[in-house]
């Protein structure tokens, strides 16, 4: 039995089109987050479209925080400018087996990064005591730079507000983690 090919992909033309904002830009690589590496670029679009797809909801894209970003257009109209992000090296096609997947790029990671260590750290700000264990032991599986990247953000920004989250995270932590951690706790409570 003959192997079936890749899905092939084929890329709207984009040259005609106006850069996406930054706050577009921002919530499509939101959205993409919660993706990478899983799903391809119809079930971005979907995300940003506000879809009630059954596999989207099955997996909770809808509480993604761009869910329904674009709701007021068309999806042709939403996959065109989620191809204007391929085309300019925000995000790219992988393949997972023969099957075509959205991933970041290094420039869309990059550009990602600070919209990813915001948005921790209002988790770790507005966490309730019944979550708080929870999201310490799911905080010990971040990357370890968007860990640096945060506990140097709190720093800078004299983050006291994170200092119960911080305290719980840092029982939970990698021995490296911890140690920043402790650190950057010493270091707001010094402030």
């Amino acid at each position: 039995m003959p192997r079936k090919p890749r899905v092939k992909v084929h890329l709207n033309e984009t040259r005609n089109i106006n850069k996406p904002s930054e706050e577009d830009i921002s919530n499509i690589l939101r959205a993409a987050d919660e993706i990478i590496d899983t799903a391809g670029r119809n079930m971005l679009v979907k995300i940003l479209k506000g879809s009630k797809d059954k596999k989207l909801l099955e997996h909770g894209l809808d509480n993604c925080p761009s869910y329904g970003y674009y709701n007021n257009l068309k999806m042709a109209d939403i996959e065109v400018i989620v191809d204007w992000m391929i085309w300019n090296k925000y995000l790219r096609i992988v393949y997972s087996g023969k099957l075509p997947m959205i991933a970041f790029t290094e420039k869309g990671w990059e550009r990602y990064k600070p919209i990813l260590v915001n948005e921790l750290i209002e988790k770790m700000v507005n966490v309730t005591d019944e979550n708080l264990e929870e999201l310490s032991e799911w905080f010990v599986k971040v990357n370890r730079e968007i860990i640096n990247m945060i506990l140097d953000k709190i720093n800078e920004d004299n983050r006291v507000d994170t200092i119960a989250f911080l305290d719980e995270w840092k029982k939970k932590a990698y021995k490296k983690d911890a140690k920043n951690i402790r650190a950057t706790i010493e270091g707001l409570r010094k402030k």
